[in-house]
């Protein structure tokens, strides 16, 4: 089937199987490997990606539901000269130690903080612990998302 939708501000449309996961859409169609595979039945969060605004896990979302969607990916987020607030937190508290989960978990932080632009820390360790780390970075995560609570309010 083909689909068009937006990612990360550019129309794009892929000629593919009705059932295939955004993810391989991403990386494979695309070339957007930022999206991580993790463990493809949507446990682990490393392919999380923001889908008409919303996070979602990339690895569930098939081509059927793409026709018209808009798609954000890491890569859309920000720019190495001007990181998005999320990810500027991240690089000052040294959020990342193998980094391989880390995509996945800043796109669900920014979700979460464009939801909720205040969280407690109990609202932010119910919403990343859906995001597994295997390094176990949950203190650094939610630091960084108290950072960037800071440089947005101020």
């Amino acid at each position: 089937m083909t689909t068009s939708f937006r990612v990360n501000g550019a129309d794009r449309t892929v000629d593919v199987s009705a059932d295939t996961p955004l993810l391989w859409i991403l990386r494979d169609e695309l070339g957007l490997t930022g999206t991580k595979y993790g463990c493809g039945i949507a446990q682990c969060g490393a392919c999380t990606v923001h889908l008409d605004g919303q996070a979602v896990r990339a690895c569930q979302v098939e081509a059927r539901e793409l026709d018209g969607a808009d798609v954000t990916t890491i890569e859309g987020l920000g720019t190495p000269q001007a990181p998005h607030p999320v990810q500027q937190a991240w690089i000052e508290t040294q959020v990342a130690q193998c980094g391989y989960c880390q995509s996945g978990q800043i796109m669900q932080a920014v979700s979460l903080l464009e939801g909720n632009p205040n969280p407690s820390d109990t609202e932010i360790d119910a919403v990343m612990s859906a995001n597994l780390c295997r390094c176990g970075t949950y203190p650094r995560t939610r630091a960084a998302i108290r950072l960037a609570i800071t440089r947005q309010e101020g």
